[in-house]
């Protein structure tokens, strides 16, 4: 998605995420089929419910009503980031230190390229993965993607 759509959409969500305790967790724009979707996900404290996603979509609508910032039809989407949220910024990592991941590479890192197990630590460089006893030291310009993952 065009980084203008996103930081336009970001733009005009936040003051009401902001003064409502929602955190925007992710935005995303795809072509799927022949369709475009405009996705916002987003979550507070204690999880989000179809009433709060109602809200938000209300508001957002209006407000791209407005704005008009994109050219093509759409659909718009409003929902939690689900079991699996995604991990993007840092304070996403610093959250999930103990928790189940799943963690992509560029390249590999330690002859892997994905890995899954317990967030041990995040600073701004390195994510540390401990998978059975062993640490992979993971840095972070190396990572293609990093989500919550349900252990099974």
């Amino acid at each position: 998605m065009s980084t203008n759509i996103k930081s336009t959409v970001e733009e005009l969500v936040r003051p009401f995420l902001d003064e409502n305790g929602f955190e925007l967790v992710d935005i995303e724009y795809v072509k799927e089929g022949g369709n475009w979707f405009l996705r916002v996900y987003v979550d507070k404290e204690g999880g989000i419910d179809i009433d709060d996603c109602g809200r938000i979509s209300e508001y957002l609508s209006a407000k791209l009503d407005e704005k008009d910032p994109i050219e093509s039809a759409y659909f718009l989407e409003v929902s939690s980031p689900g079991a699996e949220r995604p991990l993007k910024k840092p304070q996403d990592y610093r959250k999930a230190i103990g928790e189940h991941v799943f963690v992509t590479t560029y390249e590999p890192v330690n002859g892997l390229k994905e890995f899954e197990g317990t967030l041990v630590s995040y600073d701004e460089q390195t994510v540390v993965i401990e998978i059975g006893k062993k640490k992979h030291e993971i840095p972070v310009d190396k990572v293609a993607g990093a989500r919550l993952a349900i252990k099974f």
